[in-house]
């Protein structure tokens, strides 16, 4: 079965994610549990978490089906000390935001290393970052997105997401999410479908399809290797659309959320129509 959706807005409570995803025809989705620019948010209101299970009730989406997002100014590899800490406590807040909704993944960037500690101590505390977070908040996996390689960014590379779950105590506890956006910007080529097979038989050695919780299914509009993250429509940009049809036609990505972020919402509609239109029967 596949499981497709978009990232779609919160706005207004976290149920109206569940109802914006029914317009667009969506069997998954992925949501913001709070703003996700400020560090700071209210608690999540109990009206607003029984709404939330309820419609996901009444629209048959499981905790399998709904990917979140944290807050973009984490940084669970930060090596100012103080900084690290703050991003490991807004982790921990976020994880329980997952939690009290009854979802079990959590979807984040790996973190930076600012150009002040090497790549090996940044991947060290990530990783010790969601043993922390994991040992205090049960049930919820920490999802690790890899990433375009932009700036000090890492989790751009399979090697990166094999080292940090590699110093995860808790393998139950972690996963990986692949965007295809950020697969091709770091060098993946994933352009044709022979590309693709040789790109995840890497991924199978390195780091394992036992670990993808989810994918983010994204045009690019930068070339390849460009380590620039810009997201375009699935149809348009520098990728082509073999890698959509790789991934519907294959059994790896079957039950997990398969998440639009692409960049027109209003046709999100017509891109998870065009995604089901490739599955071969």
């Amino acid at each position: 079965m596949k499981y497709i959706g978009a990232h779609v807005s919160a706005s207004g409570g976290v149920e109206n994610a569940v109802l914006r995803s029914v317009e667009i025809g969506a069997n998954a989705f992925a949501l913001f549990t709070k703003n996700q620019r400020q560090w700071k948010a209210p608690p999540l209101k109990q009206e607003n978490i029984e709404k939330f299970k309820r419609f996901c009730q009444v629209y048959h989406f499981s905790a399998d089906q709904i990917l979140p997002h944290d807050s973009y100014l984490i940084n669970l590899g930060n090596p100012e000390q103080e900084n690290l800490e703050k991003s490991r406590d807004a982790f921990i807040e976020e994880m329980q935001r997952c939690e009290q909704l009854g979802l079990k993944l959590l979807n984040f960037h790996p973190g930076s290393h600012l150009q002040k500690i090497s790549e090996d101590d940044c991947l060290a505390r990530i990783a010790e970052s969601i043993n922390i977070a994991v040992e205090k908040v049960p049930n919820v996996v920490a999802v690790i997105e890899n990433t375009a390689g932009q700036g000090s960014n890492l989790g751009w590379h399979f090697d990166h997401l094999a080292k940090i779950i590699e110093l995860v105590d808790d393998k139950k506890r972690v996963g990986v999410c692949l965007d295809t956006c950020h697969l091709f910007s770091a060098g993946y080529d994933i352009s044709t479908t022979e590309k693709c097979e040789q790109v995840f038989t890497d991924f199978e050695k390195t780091v394992g399809f036992q670990y993808l919780r989810g994918m983010h299914l994204n045009g690019s509009k930068t070339p390849l290797g460009s380590r620039v993250d810009r997201h375009d429509m699935l149809r348009e940009g520098t990728i082509g659309t073999d890698i959509f049809k790789f991934v519907m036609n294959n059994q790896y990505f079957d039950n997990i959320p398969l998440i639009l972020e692409t960049i027109n919402p209003d046709i999100w509609s017509d891109e998870i129509k065009f995604l089901k239109s490739l599955e071969q029967n």
